[in-house]
């Protein structure tokens, strides 16, 4: 796609930094970039190799100086947009940036819209659509492990995934197309077994595909878990000692916490979205049992349980109600025994641990235990190969489009087994590729890449 105008805008966050960068791009980008900037030396601008940096000064709109910077430019198709480019490298102040933003905007560049650099990458083919998805996600990565996995993405590892599915397909749709275009030609029944067999390879593969969506979106957004227990059982020490610094209040009085607090936290190899929740009890407060039904409500949306029993009692009638609800929800739970520092009989441990299947027992304040606690967490959701990172799906729609297209190759495949003409059966099949494609972009509508790349920020 060949666009007429030139874009602008300001590509680094906003405040003061060490550096600010300013970005175009279009078929202006240079042209304007040589107006706005006047190098140290002999030589201009374009004098200089593509993608070499170039130091000089930025000027304003009236020519005069106002940061001394380093320039570079890239020529279509060689680009990030598959465009020609330009950036300046500034001194990252506010005032500096916003100076040099104008005299772009009067020379005859406009303001880029929110990731209109990366939608046109897209649509210039220098990126698919799961690429693009990517760059969104390795943005707002919060844990090392989104970033590696969207880093991967970013690379192709899942375009190249669904490629081989799409790849496989048009095979299977180019034999039927034949077979149509031949009616007289017999169907050899082995082949037709293979073409089963590839059906039901590719149905499978799909099944995959879909399924990986949880763990994806686990690496991406972090796994929902709440922390639930007794009033004054240590929920709110254990979510301090894990965030690394005092997040949530800590008192002796039972019914300090009356609201959920959220915290994200890295345990080993898992991102953790922490909810502290209020202590589980019957209570007249009605504040207290606004933050008790909050809790109970923070337990169903969990995909992990954190139970907290105090170690330097005994387990009350309630502990064990607790433990009863948390393990008939059949998600995955750790019972945590707070107080591992205070709790005099060590075996009494011991025993309130036998009675879950995943137990540890902490010290919030030394801590004591919390590696225990990291191994538990890493053993219910393990990180998977190194091979997987990139090729898992991280968002609803990716999910929602994988699994219409292994309904559709289902029904392809049963259609084939039931001796259905072939041109029904390629109607699933061209369905299945459809949707292949909204994963990659071939066949997206342009409202659904509106939404995409609304969400990216101004400049990227």
């Amino acid at each position: 796609m060949c666009y007429t105008d030139t874009i602008a805008a300001i590509s680094t966050p906003a405040g003061s930094g060490a550096i600010g960068v300013l970005r175009l791009s279009g078929p202006q980008a240079v042209e304007i970039a040589e107006k706005c900037f006047k190098p140290l030396g002999p030589k201009g601008l374009t004098d200089h190799a593509p993608r070499c940096l170039v130091y000089g000064d930025l000027l304003d709109l009236e020519g005069r100086p106002i940061d001394r910077v380093l320039c570079t430019y890239s020529l279509s198709p060689a680009s990030y947009t598959g465009e020609d480019t330009a950036e300046f490298h500034c001194h990252g102040a506010p005032m500096v940036l916003s100076l040099g933003l104008e005299a772009l905007f009067a020379q005859g560049a406009r303001q880029a819209g929110p990731g209109e650099f990366t939608r046109r990458a897209f649509l210039n083919g220098k990126l698919d659509l799961a690429q693009a998805e990517a760059v969104g996600d390795l943005l707002e990565a919060r844990s090392r492990e989104g970033a590696r996995h969207a880093a991967g993405q970013l690379a192709g590892a899942l375009s190249k995934r669904i490629g081989e599915i799409y790849s496989a397909l048009v095979d299977v749709m180019a034999h039927f197309h034949a077979v149509l275009d031949y009616p007289d030609e017999d169907i050899d029944p082995f082949r037709l077994e293979e073409l089963n067999g590839i059906l039901r390879g590719q149905e499978d593969a799909l099944r995959t595909l879909a399924g990986s969506y949880q763990r994806g979106r686990y690496l991406r957004d972090g796994i929902p878990c709440a922390i639930v227990g007794r009033p004054n059982a240590g929920k709110s020490s254990l979510l301090n000692a894990l965030a690394g610094y005092e997040r949530a209040i800590v008192t002796d009085i039972p019914g300090t916490t009356r609201d959920t607090v959220e915290e994200r936290v890295e345990l080993g190899n898992v991102t953790l979205r922490l909810i502290d929740t209020a202590g589980l009890r019957d209570t007249d407060d009605p504040i207290e049992r606004m933050g008790v039904e909050r809790s109970r409500q923070a337990i169903e949306q969990a995909e992990l349980i954190l139970l907290i029993v105090d170690g330097t009692v005994r387990l009350t009638p309630e502990d064990l109600d607790l433990m009863r609800t948390v393990s008939d929800t059949g998600k995955p739970w750790v019972l945590v025994v707070s107080k591992k520092d205070l709790a005099r009989n060590a075996s009494s441990l011991g025993l309130i641990g036998a009675k879950a299947p995943h137990a540890v027992a902490v010290s919030s304040a030394t801590g004591e235990g919390l590696d225990d606690l990291a191994a538990a967490v890493e053993y219910l959701f393990p990180r998977g190969s190194d091979a997987s990172y990139g090729q898992m799906l991280t968002n609803q729609r990716q999910a929602e489009a994988a699994g219409r297209a292994r309904e559709a190759v289902g029904r392809a495949r049963e259609a084939l087994e039931a001796g259905i003409t072939p041109d029904a059966l390629l109607t699933d099949v061209e369905e299945a590729l459809s949707a292949l494609g909204e994963l990659t972009g071939q066949s997206v509508r342009e409202d659904i890449t509106d939404r995409i790349f609304s969400r990216f920020c101004v400049g990227k």
